[in-house]
This record gives structure tokens, sequence and C-alpha cells, in this order.
């Protein structure tokens, strides 16, 4: 869509709707965007290709912001429908929210406990594998960059997915991270991973996953 210099917009912050700290937004010609992704300024190549993945890829409408120091990209969002998106209430939105939470957690264990080397690689197993899954809009190393580091609380920017790729995520996620942890300890407890999404989302979710095949594998 857009590439920006810093003097070219407004950058402020606003409530976030779901939690406490507050969000930055961006500010250009009435248009209003939100923070997706931060790159280092030795990252241009990364950015640029995140931000064509995002907007020719998928079609949403991003700004890419070149500043001396790093590269931003900016989803836009529109004020009056902030926090009432009613996709956020449906089943398989939270669950949806849900498995991409439990990716991103599984990603920051592993660069925790193992170290940056070895999330790099974990980042590249799961894009391999995703794409021989063909999972809807997580089959390139730009999109899998994006939902590890997306916010999954904003519904805007939630992949389309049905119950069976949620699924398929959930089962890849559980063989690889296996394969890093060496056991099957880092699946449990779920709950844990889930704080940031409502109580009544989190309990569905908790629902749905012990009624599914997933639940000798998440608990």
């Amino acid at each position: 869509m857009f590439i920006l210099k810093r003097q070219d917009v407004e950058i402020s912050s606003i409530p976030h709707p779901k939690r406490e700290q507050p969000m930055p937004v961006l500010h250009y010609q009435g248009q209003t965007f939100r923070l997706i992704s931060v790159f280092k300024a030795s990252q241009e190549e990364e950015a640029r290709a995140l931000w064509r993945e995002l907007t020719d890829g998928r079609g949403k409408a991003c700004v890419l912001l070149e500043e001396p120091d790093r590269y931003s990209i900016w989803g836009k969002i529109r004020l009056d429908q902030l926090g009432s998106d009613t996709d956020v209430h449906s089943k398989t939105g939270v669950f949806i929210q849900a498995s991409i939470l439990l990716l991103q957690a599984v990603y920051l264990e592993i660069e925790d406990f193992l170290g940056s080397k070895q999330a790099a690689l974990f980042e590249k197993d799961i894009t391999e594998v995703l794409r021989q899954k063909q999972l809807p809009q997580a089959s390139s190393p730009e999109a899998v960059k994006y939902l590890l580091n997306e916010d999954p609380l904003d519904t805007t920017s939630l992949p389309s997915w049905q119950e069976n790729h949620v699924i398929t995520l959930l089962q890849e996620l559980h063989k690889l991270g296996k394969t890093y942890f060496g056991n099957a300890n880092f699946a449990h407890p779920v709950v844990d991973r889930l704080q940031d999404l409502p109580e009544g989302e989190r309990s569905m979710f908790i629902s749905w996953l012990n009624q599914s095949p997933m639940s000798k594998l998440w608990q």
C-alpha cells in the first residue's frame, strides 16, 4: 500500500481493547494503522518481504514505515470497530486465536530455554511443515513470521482458517515441540499460555480441546 518516512506520519497511542498496556497507532491522511511488526535497520529485505506478503498475498492494507534505526509494518484499522469486532466471539475465531497464542508461546520458550539459534531453526521447521500441509495464509516464511509476531487478539489480523486447520497446526506444533524439548512436558498446562484470552473464550477453547483428538497431546 504505502512506503512512508517518519516525517510523513503521526504516531500516538490509544488504550488496547483487551490489554492494560497502550497500543501504538499511526495516522496518515485520515487513516489509522496499528503496529504489526518491527525490524532492525539491517533487516530491510525481511521487512519488505513481509510487507509484500501482507499487501499482495493477503490483501491487507498496510504501511511500511522507514526510519533511520528500524523498519516497521502497520495494518489499517477502524477505531470505531476496535474492540467490538464480532469475529472474536465466533467459536472458530477463538480457536484460531488460542492456537496462535500456543504457537507463539512454544516459540518463545524455545528461545528462552534453548537459545536464539534454536528458535530460528524452529521458525524454519514450522514454516516447512505448514508449507507441506498447505495451511492457508501460513505457507511462506513471511506469513509464518507474521504469525509468530502478530497480536492474535486483533481479530482483523487473523488468518482465514477452519477448525481442521487449527487441528493441523496443533498436531504439527506438538510434534515439533516434542522434538526440540525432548519430551511432551512443554504441552501442559495449556491454560498458562492463554492468559491473554478473556476467561470465557479461554474456557471455550479448553472445553473444545478436551473433547477433541488434541486432548491427549495438549493438557
